[in-house]
């Protein structure tokens, strides 16, 4: 599945990477916690999660991660926005809580079972 399916089933606003939409999507992870992602995301997941700091680009370069899924409508800042462009990674914005979009996502076919 790629990443434009998600964004027009679930109705997720794109704040920055139209472009690279057309990623494909083998996974999903969700969680808070920038090490818990760091060490158990895999490469092509689309990650859900509340935090908007700078840092979460770094972790979803780091771990080639198909993009963000930003929970709660919380909107990142310039910084985070900049960077993002910068390292293409497209950034996703819902005013869902993350179990209703780990929920949709599963219901989609997207699973973080290995």
């Amino acid at each position: 599945m790629k990443l434009e399916e998600i964004v027009k089933v679930v109705g997720i606003r794109v704040e920055t990477g139209d472009e690279a939409l057309v990623r494909h999507v083998s996974g999903g992870y969700a969680s808070d916690l920038l090490s818990d992602v760091m060490a158990n995301s895999r490469e092509g997941d689309v990650w859900v999660t509340l935090q908007v700091h700078p840092n979460i680009i770094a972790v979803a370069t780091l771990k080639e991660l198909a993009g963000i899924i930003i929970v709660q409508g919380k909107k990142p800042d310039e910084e985070t926005i900049k960077k993002a462009q910068q390292e293409g990674v497209p950034l996703l914005v819902t005013e869902h809580q993350s179990f209703e979009i780990a929920g949709k996502l599963y219901q989609m076919g997207i699973s973080g079972m290995r």
